[in-house]
């Protein structure tokens, strides 16, 4: 009979008859604990476990037994020296046979883990780390993990009485986490450990301990912490931050949803939105450990999570978008994927969520009990909106200059503005207030999606479908949007950082000292200039006369003639711009719309600040003569037509402008002779400048003041004009412009049409033919193209607008006519047979 094999219970008593492998584990036992562990003996176990690795299974399961006992009988001297035995075993023995010993280790292990005591829990817990740092030759198909996770997990949450227990317990049970992730986490075997159930403890214990860190700041930083305190003892919030960035970084394509949920649903749980500082620190730390190409599903994950809050408090919201600051700030400098456009659009979707709540709580403010609760409501939504606005920003502003020309795009496809029927919002339902909010609040995003863009061709940078839009919100009555859409041009416009140097409006004696930086124009930015050029003048000049303007308005309208010069002007445009300078003087002078005098003498005092700027930088003596003499006589009988008058406080104006006093002002023919000679047209400056007022602004003008208007007006009663949806963009002449008595009257389709056919129309028409066929003749071949190009383009557009609004569905199938509430339905008309106005002919 093999001694080896005889049955313990039959031989118990009979010591030289037990099995070897028992009397070597017996004898690494001394008889007093507190001598430890026999190393003479432990070494004849080691060699013994080394040569016959099969009776590894069994050197366990009798280590276990002892072990178990020690336990019962609380004789934990005996049960650190069986540890340590299992340790210095574990370690020794790397074979195919160790697998069922593993699993008498991890016996001990939980058996440890379950005791009460903590230094029973601290025992386990290291062992466990000893083991988890093991490579394994061949993965394990069987053994599980679930009994650590859960253990480890709930001594990461540990309350115990004495403050360095509970951090002594709570170390333990991050070091376990971090033994656990270690050891699956590699293997594909081990995959379980990602699923949601795993995840809901793993990362919630992390997070629970790094509440605790005294410096929040640091824990967001790429550079991991150190796990040991001042006072020499680990800690656990640096541990556990540790392991979380381990934890991220090992995470797969497929696993980071799961590792993401459970921290926004640590946040919701324990209200860390409000305020957001430990949220910020986690999507720091996330965003700096996971692998670059990942970083859109976390941007997704934050993006439902602000979906499924919409009706949380507004502080909730604002740290959410906070966090997606953050977020998308560091994925924008590598990968962002295809949630570019999602994240824009998400974020409108909240901005419009958060006035629509404003505005609630606005118009219940009279019902309210208390009005310092609803205003605090209120100021709450604009923490909302202004964090949302600097996400659209800072997000846009990060991203390369190809995307952020679609961002640019998108975003102006989002603005409402009155008299196009594609904008998105529905400005009915959020009235003129929240109209004018959200464009306030697009607009900023823009200005900072828009700083810094660098584009080579203007074409580019300024397409139609974006110029157009831009410009009629510089049409409305609102001195900020007007601020807003100039700055928006500055942005675009001003390629070499010029503005900085120009420093407000003024008279600058010496312009070559600032040292702008110019290149040459090109070839596209001029065919920019002849295609756009007319469009820029116009609004240019139909900004000036606004009578809200302040002193910030025209010092923008000085820097957008300033950069043009610098940016875009070539010889032509010099012309150009002369010739608008003398129409706003001329403008300011003749006075038809009643203009309030500092109005005026703003103008003034802009026409003298830009053509002595214009005069300099082309460096042109004679016109920067003429320009000179005009300003020193104005500084002295006229400052007030001076930037550095008029725009002081308390300048006292006059009561009117005098046209005779030619002196102070700029004379055309003057002008004229100071440029005769090669490089300029100077014919052209005895035409004077006529802007091309067109229907859309004139249905923008008509329609702002009707709603002004109504306003105080019962809001139910209001009825959405036609000319909300409609937008001609024909040219008519200045004096075809309707009476301010017709303002309060119906604007239908008639009306227009009446105010489009003036008498004199067939002179107008000779004169208009003969002018193409000179401008066909002489004009270079370019010029031609671009300009018969802009007209097809016009035109396709205004036709398939025309085709939306008057192909309709028929109101009656049977094609018989009806009468219901007093009005006539006529019966449908094919497409064909339908007349058409004379507008809409071609």
């Amino acid at each position: 009979m093999d001694p080896e094999n005889t049955d313990s219970g039959v031989c118990g008593c009979c010591g030289p008859l037990r099995p070897r492998y028992k009397r070597l584990v017996d004898n690494i036992f001394p008889e007093d604990p507190k001598d430890g562990l026999s190393k003479s003996d432990m070494e004849k176990l080691t060699f013994y476990a080394v040569s016959a690795p099969e009776k590894l299974d069994r050197i366990g399961e009798y280590l276990a037994e002892k072990l178990s006992r020690d336990v019962v009988r609380h004789r934990y001297g005996y049960v650190v020296i069986a540890m340590e035995a299992l340790d210095q075993l574990l370690m020794a023995c790397h074979s195919q046979s160790i697998k069922p010993f593993v699993e008498s280790f991890l016996r001990m292990v939980a058996k440890l883990l379950e005791s009460r005591e903590p230094d029973l829990q601290v025992l386990g817990t290291n062992s466990f780390v000893k083991f988890a740092n093991i490579e394994e030759d061949t993965p394990s198909y069987h053994r599980r993990y679930d009994f650590f996770v859960s253990q480890f997990s709930a001594m990461c949450h540990s309350t115990h009485e004495d403050p360095e227990t509970r951090t002594r317990i709570r170390v333990a049970g991050i070091k376990g986490l971090q033994g656990v992730v270690r050891k699956t986490v590699n293997d594909e075997l081990q995959a379980i450990i990602w699923e949601p159930q795993h995840m809901d403890k793993l990362i919630p214990s992390m997070l629970f301990n790094m509440q605790d860190s005294e410096d929040l700041d640091r824990a967001g930083h790429p550079s991991t912490p150190s796990v040991v305190g001042q006072d020499g003892e680990e800690n656990p919030a640096a541990l556990a931050e540790n392991c979380f960035r381990e934890l991220l970084g090992r995470a797969a394509y497929g696993n980071m949803n799961n590792a993401v949920r459970p921290v926004l649903v640590h946040l919701d749980n324990h209200g860390l939105w409000d305020p957001n500082e430990f949220a910020v620190s986690c999507f720091r730390i996330i965003m700096y450990s996971i692998q670059a190409q990942h970083s859109h599903h976390v941007i997704q994950q934050v993006l439902n999570h602000l979906d499924t809050n919409n009706r949380t408090t507004p502080r909730v919201r604002a740290g959410i978008v906070q966090v997606l600051l953050e977020t998308v700030a560091i994925a924008a400098k590598g990968s962002v994927g295809p949630t570019v456009l999602e994240v824009f659009n998400t974020l409108l979707k909240h901005l419009r969520m958060s006035v629509d709540l404003e505005l609630g709580e606005s118009s219940r403010r009279n019902s309210s009990s208390s009005v310092s609760s609803v205003r605090g409501k209120e100021s709450d939504e604009r923490i909302v909106q202004n964090a949302i606005i600097q996400t659209i920003g800072f997000f846009g502003g990060n991203l390369p200059d190809y995307q952020r020309a679609e961002v640019m795009m998108f975003i102006m496809g989002k603005v409402p503005v009155y008299g196009t029927p594609c904008h998105t919002l529905d400005t009915v339902k959020i009235g003129h207030q929240g109209t004018k909010r959200i464009q306030t609040m697009l607009l900023s995003s823009l200005i900072m999606v828009t700083s810094g863009f660098k584009s080579k061709s203007m074409a580019a940078a300024l397409p139609p479908s974006f110029l157009d839009p831009l410009f009629s919100i510089s049409l409305m009555e609102d001195s900020e949007l007007r601020q807003l859409v100039l700055e928006i041009l500055h942005n675009i416009i001003d390629r070499h950082d010029n503005r900085a140097k120009l420093r407000g409006i003024r008279i600058i004696p010496n312009v070559s000292a600032l040292k702008f930086k110019r290149e040459k124009i090109s070839k596209q930015d001029i065919t920019f200039m002849k295609k756009h050029g007319q469009q820029l003048y116009r609004h240019i000049y139909l900004g000036c006369k606004e009578e809200d303007n302040v002193h910030k308005n025209f010092e923008l309208l000085f820097t957008t003639l300033a950069i043009l010069t610098i940016e875009l002007a070539n010889e032509e445009v010099v012309i150009d711009l002369i010739r608008l300078s003398m129409a706003l003087q001329e403008m300011a002078l003749a006075n038809e719309e009643n203009m309030p005098m500092f109005i005026r003498c703003g103008i003034m005092a802009l026409v003298a600040a830009y053509l002595n700027f214009l005069s300099k930088m082309i460096a042109h003596l004679p016109l920067c003569q003429h320009v000179s003499k005009v300003i020193e006589l104005r500084n002295l009988d006229a400052p007030y037509l001076l930037p550095e008058h008029v725009f002081r406080d308390k300048c006292q104006l006059p009561e009117s402008l005098d046209k005779n006093d030619r002196q102070v002002y700029f004379q055309a023919s003057d002008m004229a002779e100071c440029l005769a000679g090669p490089g300029y047209n100077v014919e052209r400056l005895s035409i004077p400048y006529v802007p091309q007022v067109t229907v859309l602004y004139t249905v923008g003008k008509i329609l702002h003041r009707c709603k002004q208007t109504s306003r105080d007006e019962d809001r139910l009663s209001r009825r959405k004009s036609f000319v909300d949806t409609i937008s001609l963009q024909v040219d008519i002449m200045s004096n075809s412009l309707p009476d301010k008595s017709l303002l309060a009257e119906e604007i239908t389709f008639e009306t227009l049409k009446k105010a489009i056919d003036t008498t004199g129309l067939e002179e107008q028409e000779r004169e208009k033919r003969r002018q193409v066929m000179e401008k066909f003749q002489k004009a270079p071949f370019e010029e031609i193209a671009a300009h018969c190009e802009s007209k097809a383009n016009m035109l396709h557009d205004r036709l398939a607008q025309i085709f939306e609004l008057t192909i309709r569905p028929p109101p009656s199938p049977s094609g018989v006519v009806s009468i219901s509430t007093g009005h006539t339905q006529h019966p449908s008309v094919p497409v064909y047979e339908m007349k058409f106005p004379d507008l809409c002919v071609y």
